[in-house]
């Protein structure tokens, strides 16, 4: 596991005005990844262990990573946004979706990571992290499986978040999209010149 952010740097933590006594997950991995996966924002899992793609969506990422043949030693995980931005209702935290501010604010850090991992692809999971990278709007399930040139000279394979499969209700559909995911993923890999 690693931080590419020194701890005295300015960027070391980045926080939104909404994220005060919120847990600050950072990325995980080897420097040099040569896949670096960004995700929305942590949930409340990854909130309450501090560690990013621990939850239900983190897991079925990993499945679907292995199912790929990629090891998590090949790659370097984190999200655009570094607090789980929620709403409390009664005992339960709703998950929030960051806006525009919020991924402006952390932008600076993500980009810093990218410089200090180096990757040989990033891969935007979701339309979040696709802005975050890109800077802009990206329509990502019409984008799905492009690749367009991004931060620090790195390209930018789009797919869906893994929390996408899981919000779909009709089971074959499910299944479909899981492994449309999986082969995502696999092409991705395949870009960044990972092998099995």
């Amino acid at each position: 596991m690693s931080q590419p952010a020194q701890p005295d740097s300015p960027l070391a933590r980045p926080m939104a005005p909404w994220a005060e006594g919120h847990t600050f997950v950072p990325g995980e991995g080897p420097a040099g990844a040569p896949l670096m996966f960004v995700g929305e924002q942590p949930g409340d899992e990854e909130d309450r262990a501090g560690r990013p793609f621990v939850g239900l969506a983190g897991r079925l990422f990993d499945q679907a990573l292995a199912e790929a043949g990629v090891t998590r030693a090949q790659a370097y995980v984190t999200n655009a946004v570094k607090h789980f931005k929620f709403t409390q209702t009664g005992k339960r935290r709703l998950h929030q979706k960051p806006d525009s501010g919020d991924i402006a604010h952390y932008r600076p850090f993500l980009l810093e990571e990218v410089k200090q991992v180096r990757p040989r692809l990033l891969v935007a999971l979701g339309a979040t992290a696709a802005q975050s990278l890109l800077g802009r709007k990206v329509p990502v399930l019409k984008a799905r499986g492009e690749v367009m040139p991004g931060p620090a000279g790195r390209d930018v394979f789009l797919t869906v978040h893994p929390s996408f499969l899981l919000r779909i209700p009709d089971a074959d559909k499910k299944r479909h999209e899981y492994e449309a995911f999986v082969q995502d993923l696999r092409e991705a890999a395949r870009r960044a010149g990972v092998t099995h």
